[in-house]
C-alpha cells in the first residue's frame, strides 16, 4: 500500500530514530476516534472545511446515561434545596415555642414557684425538720431567679429610656450601623459567658455540704448573676432602641441598612465546611435570634403604641415595616441553609434528628430524676437566656401601660391568667409533639439514662444487660410525674445497653463487618448532637 508524508505508526531506521509508519486507513482511524472536531480533507495538498465542521456542530450529541450516578446526584441536590424551606421551618416553629414556653415560664409559674418555696421555707418549724436541706435544689433556683428578676427590675428603674433614645437618634445612619453589629457580637458573648454565671450560681448554692468548699461563696456567685443579668438587660435596651430610631426615620435608610446586614451573613457563612454539629448550632443559633427579633418588635411597637397614645391607626403604619424585617430574616435563613447544605452534602433529613433533640430535652425534663431545669436546657442549647429579656419587657410594659383603678388591676389578673393558660397549653403541645417525634427517632430508651457522672472526665458507667419493659408505659408514667428528691443510688427505669451510646438509630443485627463500621461511623456522629450546645467548640466553626 501507498505511504504518504504523515505516516500511523512507529519504525526503527538505519539511523536508529524512530519514524511514525502506518497506511491512510489507520490514520483516518486515529483522527475519527480522537480527533473528531478537525475535519480535514485529505486531498493534497490538505484543506479544511468550514461547512464540515458547522455540520458536525450542529450534529453532534452525547449521552447523559453514560454519568448516571453524577447527575443523579446533582438531581437529588436539587430536591434537597427544594425540601430546606419546609423541613428548615418546621424545625424553626418547634424551636420557637421552644423558646416562648421557657419564656412565659418566667411569667407565669416561676412566681407562684417562688411563692410555693417560700412558703415551706416560713412555715418549716411547724412540721419540724424532716429532711437534711431546707429546701429542694429546684426550690432553691427558683427562689434565687426570682430575687435575680425583682433586683434587676428595679435596678432598671434608673435606666432612662427616652434619654437613650434621643443619644441614639442624634447618631449618624453609619455610626449606628456599626454600633448594632457590636451589639450583636456582644449579645452572642453575654449570652456565653452569663449562662456559666447563672449554673455557677445554681451549683454552688445547691451543692452538698459535705463537700469540700471549692468555691468563693454564694453571696459573690449571685452578685456577679445580679451584675450580668442587669448589663445584659440593658445591652437588649439599646438593641430595641436602636430599631426603634430604623423604624421612625423619615428615609428608613438605617432600616434597610439593618436588613441588608442580614444579607452579608450569607457571605460568612455558605463558603465554609460544615458539618451536621456545625449546622445544629447554626439552627438553634438562628432560632434564638429570630424569637429575639420578635421580642423587640413587640417592644418597638409598644412604645411607639405610647407615643402615639395607643392609636390603632399608627399600628398599621408600623405593620409593612414589621413585616419587612420579618421576611428578610426568614429569607436569610432559607438561602443560608439550602447553600450550606448543597456544598456539605447534607441531607434534609437532618433537620429531622435536630427536631428530634430538641424534644428530647423537653421531654427528659419532666422525669423524676431530672437534673436540669428546661428553661436552663433551652438556654444551654440554643443561647436563649430568657431573664434579661423578661427584665426588659417587665420594665417597658410597667413604664407604658399605665395600672389605675379596680378595673385596671381586674384586667392585669385576667391578663395574668390568661398567660397562664397559654403557657399550660403551649406546654401540652409541646409535649405531645415532643414525645412523639422521640418515639420517631427510636430515642425511648435514652430517656431513662441516669445523670451523668460527677466525675469530670469520665462518661456515665453503661450496662450490658437489655430488658425489655413496655417503653410507651414508662415514658407517659415519666413526662406526667412530678419531680422527687433522689435516692443515693438512683436505679433507671431502662437498663440500657452498650448500643445506646448512639443518638436516634436503633439497634439491628449488622450481617457484615464493613456494613457494620460504616454504621458505626454514621451513628457516632449522630451522638455528639444531645452533647451539643450553643457554646460548644466543635469542628471548625461556631455560629
Amino acid at each position: 500500500m501507498r505511504r504518504v508524508g504523515i505516516c500511523f505508526g512507529e519504525t526503527e531506521g538505519t539511523s536508529g530514530q524512530i519514524q511514525r509508519k502506518g497506511s491512510l486507513s489507520d490514520l483516518l482511524e486515529f483522527l475519527d476516534k480522537y480527533c473528531s472536531f478537525c475535519f480535514v480533507s485529505f486531498s493534497f495538498p490538505v484543506e479544511l472545511s468550514l461547512l464540515r465542521f458547522l455540520s458536525a456542530e450542529l450534529t453532534r450529541g452525547y449521552f447523559l446515561e453514560h454519568n448516571e450516578a453524577k447527575y443523579t446526584e446533582r438531581r437529588e441536590r436539587v430536591y434537597t434545596c427544594m425540601r430546606i424551606p419546609r423541613e428548615l421551618e418546621k424545625l424553626m416553629v418547634f424551636g420557637i415555642f421552644l423558646c416562648l414556653d421557657a419564656f412565659l415560664y418566667v411569667f407565669t409559674l416561676l412566681p407562684l414557684r417562688v411563692f410555693l418555696a417560700l412558703f415551706r421555707l416560713f412555715t418549716l418549724p411547724c412540721y419540724g425538720l424532716r429532711d437534711r436541706r431546707l429546701l429542694q435544689p429546684a426550690q432553691v433556683c427558683d427562689i434565687l431567679k426570682g430575687v435575680i428578676l425583682v433586683i434587676c427590675y428595679f435596678m432598671m428603674h434608673y435606666v432612662d429610656y427616652s434619654m437613650m433614645y434621643h443619644l441614639i437618634r442624634g447618631q449618624s445612619v453609619i455610626k449606628l450601623y456599626i454600633i448594632y453589629n457590636m451589639l450583636e457580637v456582644a449579645d452572642r458573648l453575654f449570652s456565653s459567658f452569663g449562662q456559666d454565671i447563672l449554673d455557677a450560681l445554681y451549683w454552688t448554692a445547691t451543692e452538698p455540704k459535705e463537700r469540700k468548699r471549692a468555691h468563693i461563696g454564694v453571696i459573690p456567685h449571685f452578685l456577679m448573676a445580679v451584675l450580668y443579668v442587669f448589663l445584659h438587660a440593658i445591652l437588649i435596651m439599646v438593641q430595641a432602641t436602636t430599631l426603634n430610631v430604623a423604624f421612625n426615620s423619615h428615609n428608613k435608610s438605617l432600616l434597610t441598612i439593618m436588613m441588608s446586614n442580614n444579607f452579608v451573613e450569607i457571605k460568612g457563612s455558605v463558603f465554609k465546611k460544615f458539618e451536621k454539629n456545625n449546622l445544629f448550632q447554626m439552627s438553634n443559633s438562628d432560632i434564638k435570634e429570630r424569637f429575639t427579633n420578635y421580642v423587640l418588635l413587640l417592644i418597638v411597637c409598644l412604645r411607639n403604641m405610647e407615643q402615639f397614645s395607643w392609636n390603632p391607626d399608627h399600628l398599621w403604619v408600623l405593620f409593612p415595616d414589621v413585616c419587612m424585617v420579618i421576611a428578610s430574616e426568614t429569607a436569610v435563613d432559607i438561602v443560608k441553609h439550602a447553600f450550606i447544605t448543597k456544598f456539605n452534602d447534607i441531607t434534609a433529613d437532618v433537620y429531622s434528628e435536630y427536631r428530634a433533640s430538641l424534644a428530647f430535652d423537653l421531654v427528659s425534663s419532666r422525669q423524676k430524676n431530672a437534673y436540669t431545669d428546661y428553661s436552663d436546657s433551652v438556654a444551654r442549647r440554643m443561647g436563649f437566656i430568657p431573664l434579661p429579656l423578661a427584665v426588659l419587657l417587665i420594665r417597658v410594659v410597667t413604664s407604658s401601660i399605665k395600672v389605675q383603678g379596680i378595673l385596671s388591676y381586674a384586667c392585669v389578673i385576667l391578663f395574668y391568667f390568661g398567660l397562664i393558660s397559654l403557657k399550660v397549653l403551649n406546654s401540652i403541645v409541646l409535649l405531645g409533639k415532643s414525645c412523639q417525634y422521640v418515639k420517631e427517632a427510636k430515642m425511648e430508651e435514652k430517656l431513662f439514662h441516669p445523670p451523668p457522672a460527677s466525675t469530670p472526665g469520665k462518661p456515665p458507667p453503661k450496662s450490658q444487660n437489655k430488658c425489655k419493659p413496655s417503653q410507651e408505659e414508662n415514658l407517659s408514667a415519666s413526662v406526667t410525674s412530678q419531680p422527687v428528691h433522689p435516692k443515693e443510688n438512683v436505679i433507671p427505669l431502662l437498663v440500657t445497653s452498650s448500643s445506646d451510646q448512639f443518638l436516634t438509630t436503633p439497634d439491628g443485627d449488622e450481617k457484615d463487618i464493613a456494613q457494620e463500621s460504616s454504621e458505626l461511623k454514621h451513628r457516632s456522629s449522630k451522638k455528639d448532637l444531645l452533647e451539643v450546645d450553643r457554646f460548644t467548640i466543635c469542628g471548625n466553626r461556631i455560629d
